[in-house]
């Protein structure tokens, strides 16, 4: 029997066959047993609310809310459904779904997103983000993120919908380009061998997500060498002022992490294409600048760049003792010139270096007499120095690593941990191995290798200590050693004074041993 319509606002029973699912519904994903679970109380109860519809022919109606309970009448096999019948616009209609579905039950933030996107991409009436975000009582920001995850590659949305990631990585993931979403997803997952043939895939908490996005990804533009407002340096790529890409370009979707960790580049090939263009740039206008390395290693043959050992770089900070001041690297000379990095890190910024190897202050010429006795003194004094503040250096840091709390979960210690140790470069990893008393064992691939194998087996205790004493000397092999242990001994109150003490008491002991045992091996030797 045909239902004609008298009055369109009127509520009715209507035949299941006249209805028709809306192929605007932000809703796509149905779960079974829940739908299952309804039928049933369909069966029993009826539908208790009226599905909303608005006229689609003269005996037809497409259904605006209510698509659930469609389904669900169907599986009952009931033959007519109470609905409401209004008219609305396209626009109208689409709104009323996103609200309806936001207000009765959580829908995938997928779907959400693509209604957020289909009202944004409405004619008319025209939509902003406050707009929807006052229709459907959420904030901007809420909405703002949201419309973001339609941005996600199809592998990532895949991902999402199948519960592999959850919304925060997906989250992260979307604010990413799309050439890099890619390597960032493979970033959310750790794959674990068991014994198994193929490894299990855990899924990482989204910090670490994040850790990995900003150690690989993103981009702080206050460091970065050149002009941000050029938009002729890398034409194609226009200035990053005006860049979407740039996080500061979005405030809704970056407001959080803008004071923390300022504007930031979400681009890294594009970043790193006008760093080039910058030092080519700069290299043309002053063929004569002096180029450095900053990485390790030797120099192809012919290269204009000196490597590391060819120059020293002079420092602009205000040396913080009298000692300090005295270290070549705080003092300037005549042949100082300007620099530009143009291997390893930093490429593009432009430093304050001596590279004259005549020079008498930064490069001072070493005695050729081998009976300056002076000379030799001087240097003894100092190896010994240096060998005490090595010693007192590795016992702060022991210390420091017997004060660490046991506080995160043994996954999260181990991931940080093996993260560190791949950072860290080669001398560092073996003052880190000494610590834990572990040797290089040439057969099983060197230090770094024998290391990663401890921390693996490594108990939460040892992983606390290895976070803790790995992050001061990464740090200092990036900044003033000194500070960075004191700063670190004094968060884990360690008492540098009495350790630096007991360690000179113990080199002075084993130097009285060295010098009483030497007559008594001359005097033998005479004897004989």
């Amino acid at each position: 029997m045909e239902t004609q319509i008298v009055n369109a606002t009127e509520y009715r029973n209507v035949s299941l066959s006249l209805l028709n699912e809306s192929k605007t519904n932000p809703r796509r994903s149905f779960e079974a047993i829940a739908l299952k679970e309804l039928a049933e109380s369909i069966r029993t109860q009826g539908v208790l609310s009226p599905l909303l519809v608005r006229p689609l022919t003269e005996n037809g109606f497409e259904i605006i809310a209510g698509a659930r309970r469609y389904r669900a009448a169907q599986m009952a096999e009931i033959p007519t459904v109470p609905v409401r019948i209004v008219h609305l616009s396209d626009a109208a209609a689409l709104e009323a779904q996103l609200v309806e579905n936001l207000i009765r039950s959580e829908i995938h933030p997928m779907e959400e997103a693509q209604g957020f996107r289909a009202l944004l991409d409405l004619e008319d009436p025209k939509y902003s983000i406050e707009q929807i975000a006052a229709k459907v009582g959420k904030s901007p920001v809420f909405v703002a993120s949201r419309l973001k995850l339609t941005d996600l590659v199809p592998a990532a949305v895949d991902a999402f919908y199948a519960e592999e990631i959850g919304v925060g990585h997906a989250l992260l993931l979307a604010k990413l380009p799309a050439d890099q979403q890619q390597q960032a997803l493979s970033a959310c997952f750790k794959e674990v061998y068991n014994g198994a043939a193929k490894p299990a895939r855990i899924l990482l908490p989204v910090r670490n997500l994040q850790f990995w996005i900003d150690s690989n990804i993103l981009l702080v533009l206050k460091d970065a060498p050149f002009d941000k407002r050029d938009a002729q340096l890398v034409s194609t790529a226009g200035s990053c002022a005006d860049c979407p890409k740039r996080t500061g370009h979005n405030k809704l979707l970056f407001g959080d992490d803008l004071g923390r960790q300022g504007d930031r580049c979400t681009d890294p090939t594009c970043y790193q294409s006008k760093v080039a263009a910058h030092l080519a740039k700069t290299i043309a206008a002053k063929p004569e600048m002096v180029q450095i390395s900053t990485a390790y290693g030797t120099q192809k043959e012919g290269s204009p760049v000196l490597p590391r050992n060819k120059y020293t770089a002079i420092r602009d900070d205000t040396p913080k003792s009298k000692d300090e001041a005295k270290r070549p690297e705080f003092k300037v000379c005549k042949f100082t010139t300007d620099a530009i990095i143009a291997e390893g890190g930093d490429v593009g910024t432009i430093h304050k270096v001596c590279a004259n190897p005549s020079c008498p202050i930064h490069h001072p010429k070493q005695p050729t007499s081998r009976n300056d006795e002076s000379h030799k003194a001087e240097q003894e004094k100092q190896r010994k120095e240096q060998a005490i503040a090595n010693a007192t250096g590795l016992r702060v840091l022991a210390a420091i690593g017997s004060a660490v709390p046991v506080r995160l979960m043994k996954r999260d210690l181990l991931f940080v941990a093996e993260t560190l140790v791949t950072l860290m470069e080669e001398n560092r990893l073996e003052m880190l191995a000494r610590q834990h008393g572990i040797r290089e064992k040439r057969d099983d691939g060197g230090v770094r290798k024998t290391l990663a194998a401890f921390v693996r087996r490594a108990d939460e205790n040892t992983l606390s200590r290895l976070l803790v004493e790995s992050s001061v000397l990464l740090a200092a092999s990036r900044s003033n050693p000194a500070t960075v242990l004191r700063d670190a001994a004094t968060t884990y109150k360690v008492d540098t004074d009495a350790i630096a003490a007991k360690v000179r008491q113990e080199f002075a002991a084993k130097e009285k041993a060295r010098t009483t045992a030497a007559p008594t091996t001359k005097a033998a030797k005479r004897v004989a």
